[in-house]
């Protein structure tokens, strides 16, 4: 196989691997395959906005094969990382006409380990400016639309992976998640996204090192992918504070581990918010699956109703908290929504912290509480299925209307709170063809369940083939 084969972008990360792995392809086809492709749909979908190839083909002349047969080593897979993490000597804006011309002169630590394990950083992808907001676009690269419909949103704040992925222009792709970051995309896109444990993946240096709220985490195409992905990033790392070690049994080992007849709580609105009713019948479907799969299956969820309220108050106190010196120098070129939600933390009183603090305390103990009684929980990615582009963000869900773009993010930002792994899957097409995913979660640490049950889910689903697509 040469780098002639126009079909290597259609083919999984795993199966790509295993070619490099086996020298059946070169790194150097790989790369050029994946160069080929991302320029084929750079115009559709404007994913991959800054390519960074020479700096790629001297990774792969400086490949380091010490750790060929760690089950995360990618033997010199491209992979994209989405631009609010640094890549030395690349191009890293962060979304924000601050940082257009910013060169880092260092990597973030989770790019460190992707090279490690024999991955070579080939671009990087589009975000909201700071990742703020679950719509992607910024005033230097633009939008970054849907490829299922050019019409529609990719999500965000990771919606330019997402959209490399859906598209072929990526196998596997980093993203970041506060509420939902990389769950949204993940659903409207197509694809699967991971939020791990606070601490499963290390990155920084940050100004906050013992944010837990913010984590990075892995996108791909399917749930096989995403394991291979995580056993690559995951690991201890004594820079990151919260960073722990890889589990003793990789992720990869439990794709094919045998899950027994579980208990699962599943709600579409948590019995407070707003629910599109495509995403209600989305749930009514994926409780049919969970049935046919024998599991049992009952309409509950944790108490979660302190949630937004809670959410939006650490919220803004944590982007107050680190952008406190950006906004003094550069208030008047944020966007709007971006600098209102900092101000918003400006004027939070010492009360008003400490109460959302206890909030979210109490929303663990819920939520633990609960997994003692059920194995998993499911919910909706997304109360909304992907919108207009030009929206952005979407202002009514059914009688409940919004005047901010943080509160129709509730359905993913909830689970935040909880501190609990999250992982979005593909479930149901919309009537207008567009993907609509839900999230399954576990208890804190299990990311093993959710990939040997989520791998399964996909299979029954018949939604593990389902990308990449061509971009229209």
């Amino acid at each position: 196989m040469t780098s002639s084969d126009n079909d290597l972008w259609k083919k999984s990360a795993t199966d790509v691997v295993s070619l490099l792995k086996n020298k059946e392809i070169s790194p150097e086809d790989a790369l050029n395959s994946n160069l080929k492709r991302i320029e084929e749909t750079h115009t559709s979908i404007n994913a991959v906005i800054t390519v960074c190839e020479e700096r790629a083909r001297k990774q792969i002349k400086n490949l380091n094969t010490k750790n060929k047969d760690h089950p995360g080593y990618l033997h010199g897979l491209p992979i994209v990382i989405k631009d609010l993490t640094n890549v030395k000597d690349v191009r890293t804006t962060y979304g924000s006409q601050i940082f257009e011309n910013n060169i880092p002169e260092n990597s973030d630590f989770l790019v460190e380990r992707i090279e490690q394990m024999g991955g070579i950083i080939i671009g990087k992808t589009n975000t909201p400016e700071f990742g703020a907001g679950s719509q992607t676009f910024n005033k230097i690269f633009g939008a970054t639309p849907n490829p299922w419909n050019l019409d529609y949103t990719a999500g965000g704040s990771s919606g330019g992976t997402a959209s490399a992925l859906a598209s072929g222009a990526a196998w596997l792709g980093t993203g970041s998640d506060l509420g939902g970051s990389l769950r949204n995309p993940a659903s409207f896109c197509g694809v699967v996204g991971l939020r791990p444990t606070a601490g499963t993946v290390a990155h920084g240096p940050q100004n906050l090192p013992f944010n837990g709220l913010s984590v990075d985490g892995p996108m791909a195409r399917t749930v096989e992918d995403i394991a291979l992905f995580l056993d690559t990033m995951s690991g201890l790392d004594s820079r990151d504070p919260l960073s722990v070690n890889a589990p003793h049994k990789p992720y990869h080992k439990a794709l094919n581990e045998d899950v027994p007849k579980l208990n699962i709580g599943i709600s579409d609105d948590y019995g407070f918010l707003a629910c599109a009713p495509e995403v209600r019948e989305t749930i009514n479907k994926a409780e049919k699956f969970l049935l046919d799969m024998g599991h049992n299956v009952e309409r509950v969820c944790p108490d979660l109703s302190n949630a937004e309220e809670t959410f939006q108050v650490l919220r803004a106190h944590m982007l107050a908290t680190d952008k406190r010196e950006l906004y003094s120098l550069h208030k008047n070129i944020m966007k709007e929504d971006l600098r209102l939600n900092i101000e918003k933390g400006f004027a939070l009183t010492e009360e008003q912290i400490s109460n959302a603090q206890l909030e979210r305390g109490k929303i663990v103990k819920n939520t633990n509480v609960f997994f003692e009684k059920y194995d998993l929980f499911i919910s909706p990615s997304s109360m909304v299925a992907p919108f207009n582009i030009k929206e952005p963000w979407p202002k009514k869900v059914e009688n409940t209307s919004f005047d901010n773009y943080v509160s129709w993010l509730m359905t993913a930002a909830s689970i935040s709170l909880t501190g609990c792994p999250s992982l979005a899957v593909p479930c149901v097409k919309t009537d207008n063809n567009l993907p609509i995913g839900i999230q399954i979660v576990a208890r804190r640490r299990n990311e093993s369940l959710l990939i040997s049950f989520g791998h399964l889910f996909q299979k029954h689903t018949k939604n593990n083939n389902i990308t990449p697509i061509e971009p229209g």
